[in-house]
């Protein structure tokens, strides 16, 4: 089947180029003109042909030696040569007067015109009435086996070739017999398919530039091009022509095939290569003119009637498409659990996409229908759509390819269609199909070693033709681009549902939220009135004991810290505040020149968790500068901020000028504030250094905490330095020997529920923050026990309570929501703490939860 060329390098990138010298077949001659119709180049055997020697004629004006009325036929032939590709053909064309007739092909080539001549067969016929009646036959084929069968026969009985075959491209280039028509006694190659090497992808870039390829005698001379390179050293492009010969490692090649005369013509489909008619003889052969005329045209009809086929093919599948786009629309109007119906999903999908399971992963549920993975394996399918671009379909026939692990259940599903209904979180809907064990029938071992051949670093041809067959397992039967075209509209029609039920739900939240700026309102009052009570309590405590008078001052001032950045987001309706306001409040608050504390950056808003985090942070770096660094003596602050490339701020704390720093030898509750609140709180990370000159703190805050503000007024907040503390009480030891998984999304609340737990003697207490890090940690390390606060920011920890409840973990929720908070049905009877949490009511909780035993009830 291989095809190389002399004009293109069709090496591998790591291997020389193949070079074939310009040169012909014998069964014809080849003239080059030049603009002025100069004769620029011609083949060593034109003096057979013409009777005048190439010395003779390399130089010569072209109407020298033809006939005047044969030169003005050419000129008007080549008139009309439209494109890059445009080759026009000539019949029994007079080039040397009172000589025989020549059937002569123009074409340009890199400004030059190329005319080769074969001499006339003298052969006549109705080209359009054989055509005709060869595309008749073609048309009563009922099916595509027919109807490739009929097209090798037809060209077969056209040509006169020992064997016809069509042959079909797949996506990975790889090609397969799909028809054939071979006279008895030579074997069949029906069915066989052949590794992509054996045509490469610069000889099928050829292939559609010029639609047919002749090889006459693969053991015949060649005729070379006089003179072999032009005057800026380079060959004659022959891309375009019927005499040329090609590269010997393809004659090789055939004839370890026992091949000796070949023709190959294009099948284009859609602008593409979709196959070929590939004609072995084994004999020399050289069709008439004529004949390869009839057989181009016939192609191209060919390809034409199979474009047709193929397209009312598509256009009835997608109706029906269609028709189930329709379905779904109509039926999730009237019944919105349906889209979590895999039953009811499976049944409609499947019937335009065959698959032989379905399963749904929607808010981090998982449901399915038919043939799937179990739910470990789905949940590690989602995880690795996760990486793909989102919002489109992704296909694959065989899911080993990303996810490790996948041969475990490859008998269930081997491959999927995954169709994403959302973008974030990300939600499937995902076809499985089950392995297809099948055997393939190579023509040749395609996963041979290249070798490498005699004349050094260049391709060799394979010698064994015998045919090789693979079992392949580990795949699905792989899904068509119809098919996928097909996802592609089912997709929008799901996505189309989905964005109607949110419109719906998004009218219920705005009325709801009407009723949230009514409740929002009265609690900010009480949160300001309950914030000053504090205050007023802790500041009316003096102590005599110094300690307990520098504790006072210390817890007075970071709920002071609290209470100005709450003042300022309550302001702005609970929404994004500036941060320069809180670096204003924080400076105004404890050094008395402003200016030693310096910021610089462009104005940034923080959303109200990331400004309540940072208000506590920025009040740890500002007190401990005024007590033990640079704010304590003369020296200065300088805090910056920038936004970078993906979106995250990047913030940096550095002091000057103050007293000698040294690494501190006991970790108190502020550095823990400082080092541990931006990575915990808000998924970021932070850095403090304790250089001698003093302390450089960096922080990032991911993108999502972050908006930016075209200008804003940071106003001076003053509050009051309020305080608090809480006692301790001997606990029972409740949770001796359990691993306790605690979630919760605050660093503070999280550090004093910690406390709790290992007082009511927990062996081991692991805090996460998010439900991806929650769900992480089950599968490394499974826990015994488990508390979850129900809100964590914007989401819930519902999918871990799933989680646990599929592995029998007995858990607990904490809500701050009171009687408010509402918990779907399979969770509707679990324990809950109320917040704050105290040791009394985590103790009774638990105490109920487990029993005396320590067990679950």
């Amino acid at each position: 089947m291989s095809e190389l060329t002399d004009t293109v390098d069709l090496s591998n990138c790591d291997r020389e180029p193949i070079h074939v010298p310009g040169s012909i077949q014998p069964v014809g001659f080849l003239l080059a003109l030049t603009s002025d119709w100069m004769v620029a180049r011609v083949s060593a055997n034109v003096e057979r042909f013409l009777g005048l020697a190439p010395d003779a004629m390399l130089g010569r004006p072209f109407m020298d030696f033809v006939p005047g009325d044969t030169v003005h036929a050419l000129r008007n032939r080549m008139a009309v040569l439209r494109g890059p590709n445009a080759v026009e053909r000539m019949a029994r064309c007079v080039l040397v007067e009172g000589g025989d007739p020549f059937d002569v092909a123009l074409h340009v080539s890199v400004g030059q015109l190329v005319l080769e001549a074969e001499p006339s067969a003298n052969e006549t016929g109705d080209i359009g009435g054989t055509v005709r009646s060869m595309i008749s036959r073609l048309d009563q084929c009922e099916d595509m086996s027919a109807f490739f069968r009929e097209g090798a026969r037809q060209v077969r009985a056209l040509l006169g070739y020992d064997r016809v075959m069509v042959y079909r491209f797949s996506g990975d280039g790889s090609g397969e017999v799909v028809a054939e028509s071979c006279r008895a006694g030579i074997g069949k190659f029906m069915g066989l398919r052949y590794p992509a090497t054996d045509i490469p992808a610069q000889a099928r870039d050829l292939y559609k530039r010029n639609l047919l390829r002749i090889i006459s005698n693969v053991r015949g001379d060649t005729v070379p091009i006089v003179p072999r390179l032009d005057e800026r050293g380079q060959p004659l492009d022959l891309s375009l022509s019927v005499l040329r010969s090609v590269s010997p490692i393809h004659l090789e090649y055939l004839r370890n095939m026992g091949v000796d005369a070949s023709l190959s013509i294009s099948i284009i489909v859609g602008g593409k290569l979709w196959g070929l008619f590939a004609c072995h003889h084994y004999a020399p052969k050289w069709p008439a003119v004529s004949s390869r005329s009839v057989a181009e045209l016939f192609a191209q009809m060919f390809s034409m009637r199979l474009e047709s086929r193929e397209g009312l093919a598509l256009v009835e599948y997608e109706r029906r498409a269609r028709d189930v786009s329709d379905q779904l629309l109509s039926a999730v109007a009237t019944d919105e659990t349906l889209l979590r119906d895999p039953d009811w999903l499976g049944d409609i999908l499947t019937s335009v996409i065959k698959a032989d399971g379905v399963g749904v992963w929607i808010n981090g549920k998982h449901a399915s229908s038919g043939t799937t993975p179990g739910p470990e394996d789905f949940r590690r399918i989602v995880r690795a759509l996760n990486g793909t671009a989102s919002g489109r379909v992704y296909a694959t026939d065989r899911i080993g390819a990303i996810v490790e692990g996948a041969d475990t259940f490859v008998s269930e599903a081997a491959g999927m269609l995954a169709i994403p209904i959302s973008r974030a979180p990300r939600d499937y809907v995902i076809l499985f199909r089950s392995e297809l064990v099948r055997s393939v029938r190579w023509g040749g071992d395609p996963h041979k070693p290249v070798e490498y051949g005699p004349n050094g670093p260049r391709l060799s041809p394979r010698e064994s033709f015998a045919e090789w067959k693979e079992l392949v397992q580990g795949r699905s039967k792989p899904f068509t681009e119809p098919e996928l075209r097909v996802a592609e509209t089912l997709r929008a029609t799901l996505i189309e549902v989905v964005l109607r039920l949110a419109d719906e739900a998004s009218i219920e939240r705005q009325r709801a939220s009407a009723r949230q700026e009514l409740l929002i309102a009265e609690l900010n009052h009480r949160v300001r009135n309950i914030l000053g009570v504090i205050r007023g309590l802790i500041r009316q405590s003096q102590p005599d004991d110094p300690a307990a008078a520098e504790f006072i001052r210390v817890v007075d001032g970071r709920v002071h810290a609290l209470a100005r950045a709450h003042n300022q987001i309550t302001d702005d309706h609970w929404g994004p505040a500036p941060l320069q306001a809180l670096v204003d409040a924080e400076a105004r608050a404890f050094v008395d020149e402003h200016e030693r504390v310096v910021s610089q950056g462009e104005p940034i808003l923080l959303n109200p968790q990331a400004y309540s985090t940072m208000a506590l942070v920025l009040h740890e770096l500002v007190t401990n500068s005024t007590k033990y660094g640079s704010l304590s003596t003369t020296g200065k602050v300088r805090f910056t901020w920038e936004r970078e490339i993906g979106g995250d701020l990047l913030l940096r704390w550095v002091e000057s000028g103050g007293p000698e720093v040294r690494q501190p030898t006991r970790r108190g509750f502020g550095s823990t504030i400082i080092d541990r609140s931006v990575p915990y709180d808000l998924g970021g990370r932070s850095t403090i250094e304790y250089r001698p000159e003093g302390i450089v703190a960096t922080f990032r805050i991911p993108a999502r905490h972050v908006a930016e503000a075209r200008s804003f007024a940071g106003p001076a907040i003053k509050f009051p330095r309020p305080s608090k503390g809480h006692p301790a009480a001997p606990p029972p030891k409740m949770l001796a020997g359990h691993h306790v998984l605690l979630v919760e999304d605050s660093l503070i609340i999280a550090l004093d529920a910690e406390d709790i737990l290992s007082r009511l003697g927990a062996a081991s207490v692991t805090p996460m923050a998010s439900v991806e890090a929650a769900l992480d940690s089950i599968d490394a390390h499974r826990p015994t026990v488990a508390m979850l606060d129900i809100n964590l920011g914007d989401r819930t920890s519902l999918p871990i309570a799933d989680r646990l409840l599929e592995l029998g973990i007995p858990f607990l929720f904490a809500t701050g929501y009171g009687e408010q908070a509402r918990l779907p049905s399979e969770h509707g009877d679990r324990q809950i703490i109320q917040k704050p949490y105290t040791l009394e009511n985590v103790a009774r909780a638990f105490d109920r939860m487990l029993g005396t035993s320590g067990q679950p009830d």
